[in-house]
């Protein structure tokens, strides 16, 4: 049987650094760039998506399952941001043909696709023992093959573009160690899946200079971490945390910025922990 082979980049030089009034601020500029932010109606993917625009990011398509709330996220970052281009598709990231289509539409609308976000993920805790196949599929299926579907429909279309584009996915420090007291083995497989999805992407696609990169967010004070019956478990989190506290939604806009930014082009494979420790 033939087995197909990864091929090699062409060997070229570096870009030639960018020469503007203020470099400083050109290093981490999106000026004009376009980006599609899966589960962008959350609280983590809304502030990502607004850090873009704030970045320069003239185009932006949020992915979401939640009409409502997507539609709301839209229309106060257009509202904030009038100069630029916001729009809202419902979309479930597990369905291969829906994915294709809404990126490809985008990319109809947009002319080009840049940046992708893949902010798109749940959570489900339950003890192993107890565990159905169903919950355990379903937790797979939205963080680790929704992921790899979306990073998929845009690199299809990044690479006729011949422009490169950066590719963030969203992984965990729950990929790296086992989560304590709460049980979600799950969440925590699907997690550290995405940690060698990108380092396997960033290597097949590295040639077409795309980037592919993912963050590990820590405990950070969104929706899936609300809820009376956490606050025993946020003591232990807290407690186990050096800085000692949840991270802000804002406070992945960081690392998000630079590795969709020129002074991350020759970052690829990487993940960058924000979780306070």
């Amino acid at each position: 049987m033939s087995i197909p082979q990864m091929k090699l980049a062409t060997p070229v030089a570096p870009p030639t650094p960018s020469v503007l009034q203020n470099p400083a601020v050109a290093r981490f500029s999106l000026s004009g760039k376009t980006a599609i932010v899966t589960g962008g109606a959350g609280g983590l993917g809304s502030e990502a998506a607004r850090a873009l625009l704030e970045h320069g990011v003239l185009k932006v398509a949020l992915f979401d399952t939640n009409v409502t709330l997507g539609q709301h996220v839209a229309l106060g970052l257009k509202g904030r941001f009038p100069h630029a281009d916001v729009l809202f598709k419902l979309l479930d990231v597990t369905d291969s043909d829906a994915v294709n289509a809404a990126v490809h539409e985008v990319a109809e609308e947009f002319e080009k696709i840049d940046i992708l976000l893949a902010f798109a993920g749940i959570v489900e805790c339950e003890h192993a023992l107890e565990m159905t196949v169903q919950a355990w599929q379903r937790v797979l299926d939205v963080n680790l093959t929704g992921s790899f579907l979306c990073a998929q429909a845009v690199a299809r279309k990044m690479i006729p573009q011949n422009t490169g584009g950066s590719i963030i996915l969203v992984a965990s420090i729950s990929g790296y160690a086992a989560n304590f007291p709460q049980p979600h083995v799950n969440y925590n497989i699907s997690k550290a899946g995405v940690l060698m999805m990108c380092k396997h992407l960033a290597a097949e696609w590295g040639r077409y200079g795309i980037t592919v990169n993912s963050i590990s967010p820590g405990y950070m004070d969104t929706v899936l971490n609300e809820g009376d019956g956490l606050d025993e478990f946020k003591k232990i989190w807290l407690a186990r945390t050096p800085l000692g506290r949840m991270g802000g939604r804002d406070e992945l806009n960081g690392a998000v910025v630079l590795l969709c930014s020129d002074a991350a082009r020759f970052i690829t494979g990487s993940d960058i922990k924000i979780d306070g420790e």
